[in-house]
């Protein structure tokens, strides 16, 4: 049985999480973490700080903030305790601290835990050799709290665009005079509004044609479950970093 804390256990995701894992029969959510804590009960504790945490942990699941992962891997390191990290918006000094973090426990990092994301990428590597010419753009959309732009998604969709052509270049939205569309140039654009769980679209313009490659997410849990089968799978392991490819290829 692989004993999961859920890091940010009170916020939606947190609860998708908790869901996910009750329905599995190899994990049990045993306590949380959230830093806006304010209730408690026998069969699911929460507390306010890593600190406070008194139960045999074995694996970390995030959904919450970048703020928050200094007090993560510093928990998981001194409990030798693996992680599943979905969070996004992580600055290069948060990269370089879960860099050096795996090289003593186990890190699964995805900025995007839904497996068909992860297959929708292997399209849009497929789509970039096969429509080479074609003008690229990705269009992202979330909900109205979403506080990070563009999407984690919408960057690992850009990067396996440029893992096939590296002469491409990202640019972020446009605005003004900006000239001439350049052919190696691959737009990224975000849309807020409302309650979008998360929708993603890549399009190929060509000469009298376009194909666009696109996913929806309709609800939370998907991702949930992708965290959990993550912790499953991540709780074996000893140190490293380890993402979605891994786990679909069993890696």
């Amino acid at each position: 049985m692989v004993k999961v804390l859920i890091n940010g256990a009170l916020g939606k995701m947190g609860k998708k999480v908790f869901e996910a894992c009750a329905s599995e029969d190899n994990v049990v959510a045993v306590c949380g973490v959230d830093r806006f804590c304010d209730f408690s009960n026998e069969k699911f504790p929460v507390y306010d700080s890593f600190e406070s945490v008194k139960e045999d942990v074995d694996v970390v699941i995030d959904f919450s903030a970048p703020v928050t992962l200094k007090g993560l891997l510093d928990f998981c390191l001194n409990k030798n305790v693996n992680a599943v990290l979905c969070t996004t918006g992580y600055t290069e000094e948060d990269l370089s601290s879960i860099k050096n973090a795996s090289e003593k426990v186990a890190i699964f990092r995805s900025a995007n835990m839904s497996l068909g994301v992860n297959v929708l990428i292997d399209l849009v590597k497929k789509a970039t050799v096969a429509l080479a010419g074609y003008d690229i753009e990705i269009i992202e959309k979330h909900h109205n709290q979403k506080v990070d732009a563009p999407s984690g998604t919408a960057l690992m969709l850009a990067q396996a665009v440029k893992e096939q052509d590296e002469n491409k270049t990202f640019v972020f939205g446009r605005n003004g005079a900006v000239g001439k569309r350049d052919k190696n140039e691959i737009g990224i654009h975000a849309v807020r509004g409302g309650n979008i769980v998360g929708d993603h679209d890549v399009l190929f313009a060509g000469t009298n044609e376009t194909v666009t490659i696109s996913h929806q997410a309709f609800d939370r849990s998907v991702f949930a479950i992708g965290a959990v089968r993550a912790s499953e799978y991540i709780s074996s392991k000893k140190s490293g970093v380890y993402n979605m490819q891994n786990l679909v290829n069993n890696d």
